[in-house]
Formats: C-alpha cells, sequence, structure tokens
C-alpha cells in the first residue's frame, strides 16, 4: 500500500479544512482535528484521520451540526454540556476546563455531555487531568454492537472506559479500553480491505463466532470478559445517556453512514483531586507500579500507546487514497 508521510502539522491542517469546508467554525474543527491526529500518533488509525470521510458525509447530511457550539451549565460539581449535536471533541474540552476548576475548588467534579457524537480515543479525555494532578475516569455509549450475555440482538455500545491517574514523574497512568473485545473500528477497517479478522473478535447474526467481517459488522462484537463485560456495558449505558437523556445504543444511529437522525451520543467524566484524600496519593501508587515492573514481561497499561507517540514525534503516515480523499475534502473551503 502507497503511503504518504505527513508533517503533524500538515496532517492537522488536512482534517481541519476538510470539517471548516463543511462549515464547521475554526474554533471547533482544531481540536477535532487534534484529536484525530493524536490517535495517527499513537498507532490507532480506526480512530484517526480516516474518521474524516465519515465526519463530514454526516456534517453534509445534517446528521452532525456542523457548527454546534457546545453549551455548558454548572450545578455544583456537576458540569453538563450540551453538545447540540454536533461532534464531540469539542464538547469533551469544554466540559474538561470546567470540570478543572471545580475539581480543583470542591475536590470532586463530574461532567454528563448529551446530544454528542463519537468519542474517539477515550484516553484523550481524561489524560490532561492526571497531568495536572488530577485523577480523571470516563465512559462513553456507542451505536448498538453488543448483545446482552445469552442474546444475539444488539442492545450495548462498545463503550469505550478509560483512566487516568498522575505519577510523581514522566507520563502518566493511562487506561483505555473497549467492553468489546476489540474496538468496532477495527472491524470495519477489515471489512473496507476484504481482510478476515481473528477469532474471537466477533459473532454472527446467530450468534456463532465468525472471522468474516461483513458478518461480523451485521452481527454482534464479543464483550470482554463475556458476561462480565456485558454486565459492564450497561452500567456505561445507565451513566452516560442514562444521566444525559440521550440516546441508548439501540436507539442510535450509525456512526458510519450519512443516513437518519444523529446518533445522540452521550458521555461521563469523573473528576477527583486526591490531595483532598489521604496523604501521599502519588508516593503509594509509584509502590504499585514498580512492584508492576519488577515482574518480566509486566508493563503498565498505557506504555505502548506512549512509545508509539514518540515513534511519531514529528511526522506520520496515511495512505494515499486517504490523503487524496482529505486533500478533496478541504478544496471547498
Amino acid at each position: 500500500m502507497c503511503t504518504v508521510p505527513l508533517s503533524l502539522d500538515a496532517a492537522h491542517m488536512l482534517a481541519r479544512d476538510a470539517f471548516m469546508a463543511c462549515g464547521m467554525p475554526k474554533p471547533l474543527a482544531d481540536p477535532a482535528a487534534e484529536a484525530l491526529v493524536l490517535a495517527e500518533r499513537e498507532g490507532l488509525p480506526s480512530h484517526g484521520l480516516a474518521r474524516v470521510p465519515f465526519y463530514t458525509a454526516q456534517m453534509r447530511a445534517s446528521k452532525v451540526v456542523a457548527d454546534a457550539a457546545p453549551l455548558v451549565v454548572r450545578d455544583g460539581a456537576v458540569i453538563r454540556v450540551d453538545a447540540g449535536f454536533g461532534l464531540a471533541f469539542a464538547a469533551i474540552h469544554a466540559g474538561a476546563a470546567a470540570a478543572r476548576d471545580v475539581a480543583l475548588d470542591l475536590g470532586v467534579a463530574v461532567v454528563s455531555v448529551t446530544h454528542s457524537h463519537h468519542f474517539g480515543v477515550a484516553g484523550q479525555a481524561v489524560e490532561p487531568f492526571a497531568r495536572l494532578g488530577l485523577i480523571a475516569l470516563a465512559f462513553a455509549n456507542a451505536p448498538a454492537a453488543i448483545a446482552p450475555w445469552g442474546g444475539t440482538r444488539a442492545l450495548y455500545g462498545t463503550n469505550p472506559v478509560a483512566f487516568a491517574a498522575p505519577r510523581e514523574q514522566g507520563d502518566p497512568l493511562l487506561i483505555d479500553l473497549s467492553l468489546s473485545q476489540v474496538a468496532r473500528g477495527k472491524v470495519m477497517l477489515a471489512q473496507k480491505a476484504g481482510h478476515p479478522i481473528p477469532e474471537g473478535w466477533a459473532l454472527d447474526i446467530h450468534g456463532n463466532p465468525t472471522t468474516d467481517a461483513d458478518a461480523a459488522m451485521a452481527g454482534t462484537m464479543t464483550p470482554s470478559g463475556g458476561a462480565k463485560g456485558a454486565a459492564l456495558a450497561l452500567m456505561v449505558e445507565l451513566l452516560t445517556a442514562g444521566l444525559a437523556g440521550a440516546n441508548f445504543a439501540w436507539q442510535a444511529s450509525s456512526l458510519f453512514d450519512d443516513q437518519g437522525p444523529p446518533p445522540d451520543l452521550a458521555h461521563f467524566i469523573l473528576v477527583l483531586d486526591p490531595a483532598r484524600f489521604a496523604p501521599g496519593f502519588t508516593e503509594r501508587a509509584e509502590a504499585m507500579f514498580a512492584a508492576i515492573e519488577t515482574q518480566p514481561g509486566a508493563r503498565l497499561p498505557g506504555a505502548r500507546r506512549m512509545a508509539e507517540r514518540a515513534l511519531r514525534a514529528q511526522t506520520i503516515e496515511i495512505s494515499q487514497a486517504l490523503h487524496e480523499t482529505l486533500v478533496q475534502l478541504g478544496q471547498k473551503l
């Protein structure tokens, strides 16, 4: 496959210009482009620039409101953000900015985002808090992809979960996982490429394991941890859509086409200031991390992601076909 190397600035401008060509103001386009480029740096192309054609097609079809500015309302420690059926990234940024100040003031802040879209790489929503010395936990729901345990019809999303905690030095601890065995975007990429998927990723419409990407997209994703993962996916549905008044997974439209109404998804972020609890959080945490790292072969969650970022500190590479598409999308600007 032919690839095109891009500086980080060039990649950002490609995505930003494509969004702005659809009527998205620069203050909203910049955080979206930033999130997608960071996903590329982290070796997560399923959540990177490949999403731009989907997002822009949905803007043109009014499935995404391109110029929706997030509305933030604070009620004590609770911060409610209405994304206005726009992309999620500006809404997440707006909620995070408010949560930082509230958590430092009260010791805790809770962000509930409604009328939103694809959450993106979940770890990006929590990492900035940890770099400020705070602890953060985030959930998001997504269109239906996982069946209740024992069922065959998808009711829950893949529903990412992310957690970040500060360290005494260096990068924070970062945990980022999907409640499906893998992110559904990976199956989508395999489908587009005409490749099979590994065993254990998905089930067909009859609930049977499959390695066929087409059958997997028509069927359901395998929950991580079996029945436990399915139960956690239900928990996320209630903490996100249930609290925010957005769509549950089974009510949401697809993130991969421009058909139907906005998906109307929701996100939930809990932020804690460890200084308000027992003294010495980071020292105790480092003792735990050291115990993990002394075991041969063991590593801390998030270490691979940070290493991937370091490899792409200056440039990323995308397929020539995707590059041509992005250039064309931005030419209308």
